[in-house]
């Protein structure tokens, strides 16, 4: 058994706990839906613990990490996968099943991160797994879409493709970490200054757009073996949400720019781009991303080293 928290007695209480603190019902009157948030919270608590211990352990010994980026990662369904991984599938399958519970129809109701939808994305996600499993410290880096994939329906004999709005009802595998945040920049003009003091050359960038990035971290679990590495995929966030004075003098648009930009940025993967605006839309979204998953690295790197020429 993987953890003493799957023991039957107590996976079953924490899951009844899970139904009752976050939607006030028993665990005869949830939905389908809330039941599969509740347990996944609580497998959710369980790597939680391995997590923490992971990263810690990659801190103490000072770990070379990999960082690798990719506009897509097909991870398919985390809670059958992490239990997979984690040797605890069977003994969730027989306590969700004293409760009248099917585990398949649980599955059923967690729909695909929508984080990638082709080859690329799943030989990504494959890195992942790998590289968890081998115990090599690890980091995945992103975009957290909000239609990374689409639906496919028949109209009329012709298919019909819709947005997939995948966090409908929430991920309950990933953790919003705001305190790493990083602004993204865009455009403007660099201006040099030579500091007469120090004589450090300084590049002050100007006139330029900007969005927060804001990271979501999934936990990557290895099989078997206790180690967990993370998935970061990164929100866009307008740094000024909205501008009262230019609403005020009537210049709507204006007023919602930076929040129009931030959503344009994480709204869809690999926008249509036989135009000139959907080219800059990629490539501002691949800026973005590896922007934000350089400063991160860099600054977690400086903590212990300071000269950033040996990363």
């Amino acid at each position: 058994m993987f953890s003493k928290r799957f023991e039957k007695e107590t996976f079953k209480e924490t899951v009844k706990e899970n139904i009752k603190t976050l939607y006030r019902k028993t665990i005869e009157e949830a939905s389908p839906q809330q039941v599969f948030q509740a347990v996944s919270y609580a497998v959710k608590d369980v790597i939680f613990d391995d997590w923490f211990a992971t990263q810690k352990a990659y801190d103490e010994a000072d770990a070379k990490t990999v960082y690798y980026m990719s506009m897509e990662f097909l991870m398919g369904r985390a809670l059958g996968n992490n239990l997979i991984n984690m040797k605890a599938y069977k003994e969730v399958k027989e306590a969700l099943d004293e409760m009248g519970i099917n585990l398949d129809i649980v599955e059923d109701q967690e729909p695909d991160a929508a984080l990638g939808n082709g080859g690329l994305g799943r030989l990504a996600a494959c890195f992942l797994d790998s590289l968890a499993t081998l115990n090599y410290p690890a980091y995945g880096c992103g975009i957290r879409y909000r239609y990374g994939m689409f639906k496919q329906k028949i109209e009329n004999g012709y298919q019909k493709e819709v947005p997939d709005d995948w966090l409908k009802e929430g991920n309950p595998f990933e953790l919003r970490r705001e305190e790493y945040a990083k602004e993204v920049r865009f455009g403007g003009n660099i201006r040099f200054e030579r500091d007469p003091v120090t004589g450090k050359d300084n590049f002050i960038q100007e006139n330029y757009e900007s969005v927060l990035a804001i990271p979501y971290d999934m936990p990557i679990v290895g099989y078997g073996n206790h180690v967990v590495n993370t998935l970061r995929v990164w929100d866009a966030k307008a740094i000024t949400d909205f501008k009262l004075d230019e609403f005020d003098r009537g210049n709507y648009h204006k007023a919602v720019e930076q929040e129009n930009l931030a959503k344009l940025i994480v709204d869809v993967l690999y926008p249509n781009d036989n135009h000139y605006s959907g080219k800059e839309l990629r490539l501002k979204q691949q800026y973005f991303f590896i922007s934000a998953s350089l400063q991160a690295l860099i600054a977690k790197y400086k903590k212990k080293h300071s000269d950033v020429r040996k990363l």
